[in-house]
């Protein structure tokens, strides 16, 4: 009786695996699963003039792009080139064009016009009209246009499929620069310009992240054209009540405003990276700089652009730019630092040695002993209190064997950074010109720096007359970069500093005579280093106190001469390691000679 009780349960257990919908006892029962949708269909148009600098790497980014190629048009269009961009593009497309569904082609190099920028905007507009009109052919237009240049990286391989989710006619993914530029704005003017508003900066900082409504986005940007409003938008002809500056951008801003469009971009996440614009009388080569910049950028705290795998790149050809040394001190254990500054120097076509750090938390104390080492008596960090630290100790030491090779070596100019440095904008240039500068005035010099936190803010320093971009340096912390020569190492080195050692870059302002505790001056009877800074500095910090993925070998370890003593400090109070403050207009070096390089890039406009 229990068994035929239970008959009935166990016919019903096994019921749903043998008439389940898919595996119908009928043949005509039978049927798999729904296949998924197709992606939506999207057009990549690529707007380029000038651009050979930076196609290999803007392609590279496209071709990465986590979307179904079959899916994906390319609309391809460049004119009155200077350099070899048509050609690039040309072998390109030839390469890919199999790859993705369809692939739209319009070189123009005749005639040469003064109104080029117009004439590239009624084609790109009339062709947006078309595909608007043609909804079966492509449901998304992503934009990547700038107006010289295809120099926009797009970092974030999903970044199409994230900026579909948002569901919006015309949204950016906002994108990273040097500066407080982006590709949005947050406020326009009755006249149609730019306007700043104090919701800028917590965007661009990413302090409030989301997808923002805003009144313009611009160089990169995607359109959903299955949404009706997106048949007004148009780049040229302007709208019949158009009356604001002949400029694309305000142009087609105009018409989303006209056809009750939203502009939207978003900061969730890093989407990708832009050049700062530069000046109309700046040339091809400062476009190329410019990118170069924009590459290294990415470098700091992402993974390295790789050109694309269709376009062969030229080999660097590094040089020490006229220095007889060039030293990278970097401890052995941070790989990834000695990477990065190694692959940053050579895009920039600069030839290094590396210096191998004393790892100073490796050192034990009869080490340190043995070596005659020796505390400046009094000395204590201005911000703790607490004496040397191990990570301090070996600092000073790996500068100081950089400076005892370039004596041994006889070096009469050397370039010595640290490898958690990020490089300024045209730098290997500036660099130069202010190195010829100095020699051809003459000047006698032991120390410049070009990277430093200036700790003297109550007044100017002394501009260098007759030098662009120099003046006398302050007390100053922090030794990421500077310039040596061989009469300034020997004079280092004659201060036998290791018998009462302290932060190396407490010592340098001790050696020229700038430190504040006249107590520790004292005890170093000749002070007459001759130091100098670059204004505007060249170099700054790849990360401050606070930043993700900040690290500090100098501060967190232990006392120097007792391993049982840690010096892990509460890091919300470092100040040393702390971003400059705002300095006040009183104390800025207003007064210094101003190179043309240095006022080439404009801010947010």
């Amino acid at each position: 009786m229990l068994g035929l009780r239970c008959l009935p349960a166990a016919l019903l257990l096994l019921l749903p695996s043998c008439f389940s919908p898919a595996r119908g006892y009928f043949a005509e029962e039978r049927w798999n699963p729904e296949s998924p949708l197709l992606a939506p269909r999207v057009l990549v148009a690529l707007i380029c003039r000038n651009s050979e600098h930076s196609l290999p790497y803007f392609l590279g980014t496209i071709e990465r792009l986590n979307y179904p190629k079959d899916r994906m048009a390319l609309w391809v269009a460049t004119d009155h080139n200077e350099d070899n961009t048509t050609v690039i593009l040309r072998n390109w497309l030839a390469k890919v064009q199999n790859l993705y569904h369809y692939v739209g082609w319009r070189p123009k190099e005749e005639p040469r016009l003064d109104h080029f920028p117009v004439k590239l905007r009624e084609t790109c507009s009339a062709f947006l009209l078309k595909v608007s009109s043609q909804t079966f052919f492509t449901v998304y237009l992503l934009f990547l246009v700038q107006l010289a240049d295809c120099d926009n990286l797009l970092t974030n391989p999903d970044v199409l499929w994230k900026l579909m989710q948002e569901n919006k006619t015309v949204i950016a993914p906002m994108l990273e620069s040097r500066a407080a530029y982006s590709n949005f704005w947050c406020g326009m003017t009755t006249q149609g310009y730019y306007k700043r508003t104090p919701a800028y900066i917590p965007m661009r900082k990413a302090v409030r992240k989301g997808c923002f409504a805003v009144p313009m986005v611009h160089s990169t940007f995607l359109i959903d054209l299955r949404k009706e409003a997106s048949r007004q938008l148009a780049f040229h002809p302007p709208h019949p009540e158009y009356s604001w500056a002949f400029d694309d951008i305000i142009v087609f801003a105009f018409s989303a405003r006209m056809a009750d469009v939203q502009m939207f971009v978003c900061n969730k996440e890093t989407y990708g990276y832009l050049p700062v614009p530069l000046r109309s009388h700046n040339t091809l080569q400062d476009e190329a700089d410019s990118f170069l910049h924009s590459l290294l950028e990415v470098n700091v705290r992402n993974t390295p652009v790789k050109p694309s795998k269709y376009i062969s790149v030229p080999r660097k050809q590094p040089d020490k730019m006229g220095f007889d040394e060039v030293f990278m001190i970097n401890l052995e254990r941070r790989t990834d630092r000695r990477e990065r500054m190694l692959r940053a120097l050579y895009e920039q076509e600069i030839a290094c040695k590396v210096i191998a750090a004393v790892d100073g938390k490796a050192m034990n104390v009869s080490e340190v002993h043995t070596m005659g080492i020796h505390m400046l008596p009094g000395y204590s960090d201005p911000y703790h209190g607490r004496p040397l630290t191990k990570g301090e100790l070996g600092c000073f030491l790996s500068h100081y064997n950089t400076w005892k090779e370039i004596v041994e070596r006889g070096l009469p100019t050397s370039l010595v950074i640290e490898d958690d440095l990020r490089f300024e904008v045209f730098f290997k240039r500036r660099l130069m010109n202010l190195m010829s500068e100095v020699e051809d005035e003459g000047l006698d010099w032991d120390l410049i720096y070009i990277g430093r936190k200036r700790m003297q803010v109550d007044h100017p320093e002394k501009a260098v007359p007759n030098v662009h971009n120099l003046v006398e340096a302050d007390y100053s912390y922090w030794t990421l970069g500077y310039m040596i020569s061989l009469q300034g190492a020997n004079k280092l080195l004659k201060a036998e500093p290791l018998k009462k050692i302290l932060p190396v870059d407490e010592f340098l302002p001790i050696m020229y005579n700038k430190h504040p505790v006249s107590d520790y001056m004292e005890q170093f009877e000749t002070r007459d280093l001759k130091a100098f800074s670059a204004e505007p500095l060249l170099v700054y910090p790849t990360h401050y106190t606070g930043d993700p993925g900040y690290i500090s070998d100098t501060e967190t370890s232990t006392v120097w001469d007792n391993d049982k003593v840690r010096t892990d400090w509460d890091r919300a109070r470092s100040g040393k390691t702390r971003e400059q403050a705002e300095i006040s207009t009183e104390a800025q070096n207003s007064d210094v000679l101003q190179s043309a390089l240095d006022s080439t890039a404009r801010d947010e406009l």
